[in-house]
């Protein structure tokens, strides 16, 4: 009987070594996206508007993607070339963003760089899922906790070295983090396309030293896990709404523990940088070209760092924690200590303080990037992996989507222009997805509950 075999944990290191590049990428956009619009023009009150145009994307292209890929086979595999793809293409954006006043003679440099964002997250979307999914298709059901954990902390060393860079190259090598109205600092510039660099080859790391299953292999799978079609494919894009309407009731339960945790990071991601500025730096958010300003958006950059390395060094106990408590409790823990980190930030006294918010989100952003994916894999049909791994992400897109809606109206009529407060409101979301977690039915490929 054929069976898939069991990794070395290098192996399994070398399967996710692109997430490293994907993730520096990510962080970059993440940590100064907001800073960059800003300089181009941005209100404060706009700026989830213009991050809208990320989630939309992801909401139209991972299950497009997902699908294709289970349906995919070249001379790279079938999750390979979309991840290449996808890179090739976020590099583009990564080097073109924050160059957006180039095209100033065309368009708005405020318009060019948010169709970068759009580009880049498109294209980050692109990479991101075939990978979680090259996870399910290569390990047996007890390795998947480690694959999505190494994983993980891939994701986390990644985003240590996209957020800590623009701080880095100011305060250890010297290079401008001001400019002129209108411009992108120096040392913006210079990380982006540094990002840029390493995301190409980290995942031609992976591509060039990973060999998916055929599929006659994955057939000999499918049969020995006694994969069930409940009805005929057409092959066709039909397929991702009859998957849709089809999919597990684990899946089910999981899309709102996911709905209230991407809400809450998408707060954290658009609001951080005017949020800390105002509320911890005394600094007016809407005066963002000020050295003051940059100076905190630099150190926000450190301490979205922080959160990941934290995420990065607590990966690797998740395995142990979800075999000693299970998956459900170490996931609904996570996201309670994630936030009180978020909600410790309104009484920290100074900047430094806001480290310890930060090990506290690292700690939920750990478990967020894993502990889902390692409880839905069980519950997904081997064939159907992409597929399912895309429509996932609605449950990760659509929250943000609304966030990008309705975040800014709250700052600026709800909460009187005090972007404070969309991160208390972070807070309460990650409450909300704790205890949703005890409503997840988690089980195994053989339908045994753990």
């Amino acid at each position: 009987m054929f069976q898939k075999r069991r990794l070395s944990f290098w192996e399994i290191w070398n399967l996710s070594f692109g997430f490293l590049g994907i993730q520096m990428g990510f962080a970059l956009q993440n940590a100064n996206a907001s800073r960059i619009l800003q300089s181009f023009g941005a209100d404060v009150h706009e700026l989830s508007w213009f991050w809208i145009v990320a989630p939309l994307t992801g909401l139209i292209v991972q299950p497009i993607v997902g699908h294709y890929s289970d349906r995919t086979w070249t001379r790279l595999g079938r999750r390979r070339p979309y991840f290449l793809t996808g890179a090739l293409l976020a590099s583009l954006g990564l080097i073109f963003m924050p160059n957006a006043d180039m095209f100033t003679a065309f368009l708005p440099s405020l318009w060019v760089g948010a169709g970068m964002l759009m580009v880049m997250d498109a294209s980050f979307n692109i990479a991101m899922e075939p990978f979680r999914a090259l996870i399910a298709d290569m390990l047996p059901s007890d390795q998947r906790t480690l694959g999505y954990s190494i994983q993980t902390v891939l994701i986390g060393v990644g985003a240590v070295i996209g957020s800590w860079l623009p701080y880095v190259l100011t305060n250890w090598i010297g290079i401008s983090n001001t400019a002129a109205a209108g411009e992108v600092p120096l040392n913006l510039l210079l990380s982006f396309v540094i990002g840029a660099l390493v995301l190409i080859i980290s995942v031609a790391i992976t591509v060039f030293t990973t060999k998916e299953y055929t599929p006659k292999e994955m057939a000999l799978l499918n049969q020995n896990e006694k994969v069930k079609e409940t009805e005929k494919s057409t092959g066709g894009l039909i397929d991702i709404f009859t998957d849709f309407a089809k999919m597990p009731k684990t899946m089910r339960q999981l899309s709102w523990v996911q709905f209230f945790s991407w809400f809450g990071l998408f707060g954290l991601w658009v609001f951080a940088t005017p949020a800390i500025a105002e509320h911890i730096y005394g600094l007016d958010p809407n005066h963002s070209q000020s050295t003051a300003y940059q100076n905190a958006g630099d150190w926000v950059g450190v301490l979205f760092g922080v959160y990941n390395g934290v995420s990065a060094i607590f990966a690797f106990f998740l395995p142990a924690i979800a075999k000693k408590v299970g998956r459900k409790k170490t996931h609904a823990i996570s996201l309670i200590i994630g936030a009180l980190g978020f909600l410790s930030i309104y009484i920290m006294p100074n900047e430094n303080w806001l480290i310890l918010s930060m090990i506290g989100i690292g700690v939920a952003w750990a478990s967020i990037l894993a502990m889902p994916y390692a409880i839905l894999a069980g519950a997904i049909p081997p064939q159907k992996m992409g597929v399912y791994m895309g429509i996932f992400n609605f449950f990760i897109v659509i929250p943000q989507i609304i966030n990008a809606l309705i975040g800014g109206l709250m700052v600026q009529y709800l909460y009187n222009g005090h972007p404070i407060y969309a991160l208390m409101t972070s807070g309460i979301a990650f409450l909300i997805a704790a205890l949703l977690v005890s409503r997840v039915e988690d089980i195994d490929e053989n339908g045994t509950a753990i």
